[in-house]
């Protein structure tokens, strides 16, 4: 397929791409390869669409425009999951597709926003927008519930969440198909009416906050998800919020964070283990979550042994937009941050791709076992002790290994190491061209450092 740009003062390039879209989106597909070539065909149209020649404050201010078209073909593909998994449709490879275009999506409609926003970037010392706030074209609706007003929240919402940390890009493409999530959480609404976030971290294990404290923590995308069973949906968010309340009042023992990523067991819980427990408990086990699981991959096996990974497959966070139980409510991203998330993941498919099909490996020096050491040790101390070296040593669940901490605190260092300039190149592009650097544009310099690198990127080491 030949790439399409946005050309000139029609935008053309991108109202094909809609329409293109849309005839994908609505198409009677007789054959699971049919469906897959489709998928196919439109990720790699909407991978080469790019900004050539176009005029920047033309594309401003048609972009709310088309994103709202590109969400609207998007939650139109969505909806017709049900259909294709009835019908046999959705096997692995077509699965893998649909999941690459939502998230190619997702990247176009951000560049979009990025510039309709006038590549605004956090200044120094401010802080990131609450979640679901800002400008109309920071929040998106599903149709079925765009009234003009704003959604309430209901007890067994699930809100799918992105940080800006390094290792948020790691965790949402740590599997067989990369996503653009870390975490995904419950949500409970108590008689009071308070909201509470019922979530496992991996700093604190199974812990509840505020909705208002999740909402102001430094989010750079959410998603908020909601059954179609709203009966169903208020008893697992109150076995949830139960069952972890009981840890804080002693009545039970604290539950830990899961490294394994196995869905079996209750002792310990990373956070999709505990929305599909929660759900599972809601419906005497009818309910199993996820639809689709991610898988990982076995070529990778040192990487995922060295972090704690047990699991053959898994609940992703990023799995659940693939689950037609559930319907995609409204979608939230702040376009100040997501220039930064998009080379954080661009950076981390380079890494995974490079350790997966290159055999490059992390080598631990003396430097990173000192961190690593110590880091194991000062999970024993004291919050207020802890806080005093957090600068110095990283915050750790006394339940994670000392071979964790040292390629977590690896895999940081490495994206740090190639971080500034690929920075550099989005902010120049910005500057001279009014646009974000492509994705397919930072892959091509990630690839052209690796070859003059000599094999070594951070502690990734590897063959020339």
């Amino acid at each position: 397929m030949q790439r399409t740009n946005v050309a000139g003062s029609s935008i053309s390039g991108f109202n094909d791409l809609l329409a293109e879209f849309d005839a994908v989106a609505g198409k009677a597909y007789v054959s699971t390869h049919e469906l897959e070539t489709s998928l196919r065909g439109l990720y790699s149209a909407l991978f080469e669409t790019g900004f050539a020649n176009a005029d920047p404050a033309e594309v401003a201010e048609a972009a709310p425009r088309l994103m709202h078209g590109l969400f609207a073909a998007r939650m139109r593909m969505r909806d017709r999951i049900g259909e294709w998994k009835e019908a046999g449709l959705l096997a692995r490879p077509a699965e893998i597709a649909l999941r690459n275009v939502f998230r190619i999506t997702r990247n176009a409609s951000d560049m979009l926003g990025e510039v309709a926003s006038g590549n605004a970037r956090l200044a120094p010392g401010e802080k990131s927008a609450r979640g679901f706030s800002g400008r109309n074209w920071n929040t998106l609706v599903h149709p079925a519930y765009a009234d003009g007003r704003n959604i309430p929240f209901q007890s067994g919402d699930l809100l799918l969440m992105r940080g800006s940390a390094h290792n948020s890009a790691a965790i949402a493409r740590i599997g067989d198909v990369d996503s653009q999530f870390s975490h995904i959480a419950i949500i409970y609404i108590d008689p009071n009416g308070q909201n509470w976030v019922v979530e496992a971290l991996i700093e604190d294990g199974s812990v509840i906050n505020t909705l208002e404290d999740v909402l102001h923590h430094g989010l750079g995308r959410a998603v908020l998800y909601r059954s179609k069973d709203p009966a169903v949906a208020a008893r697992a968010a109150k076995l949830a919020y139960d069952r972890i309340h009981a840890t804080k009042t002693g009545e039970a023992r604290h539950i830990p964070y899961d490294f394994t990523m196995r869905l079996k067991g209750r002792r310990t819980l990373f956070c999709a283990k505990l929305v599909s427990q929660a759900y599972a408990d809601a419906t005497g086990g009818a309910l199993q979550l996820p639809m689709f699981k991610t898988r990982f991959d076995k070529r990778n096996k040192a990487f995922f042994k060295s972090i704690g990974v047990r699991a053959k497959e898994t609940f992703a966070p990023g799995d659940i937009d693939l689950d037609p139980r559930f319907d995609l409510v409204a979608e939230w991203q702040d376009y100040r941050l997501t220039p930064g998330l998009r080379r954080q993941d661009m950076v981390m498919t380079k890494f995974f791709e490079w350790m997966e099909t290159r055999g490059y490996k992390f080598k631990e020096t003396l430097f990173v076992t000192l961190i690593a050491v110590f880091g194991r040790l000062s999970s024993y101390l004291s919050d207020r002790s802890k806080a005093l070296i957090a600068s110095a040593m990283p915050k750790v669940p006394r339940n994670m290994s000392r071979a964790c901490v040292a390629t977590i605190v690896m895999l940081h260092k490495s994206a740090e190491e190639v971080m500034p300039a690929l920075t550099a190149l989005d902010e120049d592009s910005v500057k001279m061209t009014g646009f974000p650097l492509h994705p397919r544009d930072m892959l091509v310099h990630l690839e052209k450092l690796r070859e003059v690198s000599g094999g070594q990127i951070g502690y990734l080491r590897g063959k020339v």
